[in-house]
């Protein structure tokens, strides 16, 4: 009998490896390395001002889009937990992956889009800190908060609340890199 060793986070490279098993194609792992090393710079200027666990955000980056494995659409945050929790990964892995879309989902807006119904929205710090650094890296290119905003409407429409969310965010975490 195979005992499992039970992994709270994988390395950097269990973690590209892993992106690689599932079937993550190389534009998928690009985009999750940049949005990781972004991430973790974020969080090194936020460390000032709160205590931010850097391996979460790090790892939680890298994996963020491993649900793109199976769908591009916004299920792809649902199915990646899934994969996460069914590779034995920490829950805190498992939530961040799962809340990264979108700045944030509330559970009547998840439910419309046909989401299991519950809120998608980043609770952790460490959650946050990602979700805005996905949000302001476009493929491998860091473009800025109005970019951002630009790229929502255009996809959501711009009236859309996501919009709102994410200048949310935007504000909350410059907050937390202002000296």
């Amino acid at each position: 009998m195979r005992i499992r060793i039970l992994k709270k986070f994988p390395t950097r490279i269990e973690s590209v490896f892993f992106l690689k098993r599932v079937g993550c194609n190389q534009k998928v792992i690009e985009h999750s390395k940049t949005v990781s090393k972004y991430a973790v710079e974020i969080a090194d200027i936020c460390q000032k001002k709160r205590n931010i666990n850097k391996q979460l955000v790090e790892i939680g980056a890298l994996l963020h889009d491993v649900g793109r494995a199976l769908t591009n659409d916004v299920r792809h945050a649902v199915l990646g937990a899934a994969l996460i929790r069914a590779a034995d990964f920490h829950e805190d892995l498992v939530n961040l992956v799962e809340r990264h879309i979108g700045a944030g989902i509330p559970k009547e807006e998840a439910r419309k889009l046909g989401l299991p119904p519950k809120s998608y929205m980043p609770k952790k710090i460490e959650e946050k800190i990602v979700s805005y650094a996905d949000k302001l890296i476009r493929g491998k290119k860091r473009i800025t908060p109005a970019e951002a905003i630009n790229d929502i409407s255009h996809k959501l429409g711009p009236r859309h609340p996501a919009i709102k969310r994410f200048e949310n965010l935007d504000k909350e975490i410059r907050s937390l890199m202002d000296a």
